[in-house]
């Protein structure tokens, strides 16, 4: 048998999925399936035998837990259909009612956090750890003002881009009318 070269450079930057030979000659022809008969082994491999006495139970035991909820939930469901459907007049407001108070007490977190990161912001300013006010506004309006020349720049592009298509078709558009029979008129 012809010996192969097992030596491999690895370049980091090769995205492309390169396939080494399973077994000597081996080219082209992968787990014994078709073409030559001159492999090593031709049985499974004992990693091979282990994956499946180990994977075969766990697959099935996990099948059959989904089965059996999906079971459970369909049944659930068909039991509290009904219910819903009887006590809708006190569920739906004790909805809304959760729902407004979860509203209510994210928003007082997030009132919260804005005055924390507002009484930090004083003390640094009192510090002289961050910059003044006026660099701020002054850092904001050119950031402002870039955002505004940025997006009128874009609205000026897409305003000439549509008014060049408009204009092509236009131009590329005519209308055929027939005035007398085997005999037509075009205009634009």
């Amino acid at each position: 048998m012809a010996s192969v070269d097992r030596r491999v450079h690895v370049d980091p930057t090769d995205k492309r999925i390169h396939v080494q030979p399973q077994y000597e000659g081996d080219v082209g022809y992968g787990y014994g399936y078709g073409g030559r008969a001159d492999y090593k082994s031709s049985g499974p491999s004992s990693n091979q035998i282990v994956a499946l006495i180990v994977g075969v139970p766990v697959g099935s035991s996990l099948l059959a837990l989904a089965g059996l909820t999906l079971a459970g939930s369909v049944i659930g469901l068909m039991l509290s259909v009904p219910l819903f459907l009887l006590f809708s007049p006190v569920i739906v407001p004790a909805a809304i009612t959760i729902g407004l108070a979860v509203t209510a007490i994210l928003a007082s977190g997030l009132f919260g956090l804005t005055g924390l990161s507002s009484v930090s912001w004083v003390l640094n300013y009192l510090r002289g750890t961050s910059d003044t006010v006026p660099e701020q506004l002054d850092y904001a309006k050119r950031r402002m003002a870039d955002a505004v020349g940025y997006a009128g720049q874009k609205g000026k592009e897409m305003g000439q881009y549509v008014q060049d298509k408009a204009h092509e078709a236009h131009d590329t558009s005519l209308t055929t009318e027939t005035t007398e029979p085997g005999k037509t008129r075009r205009h634009t």
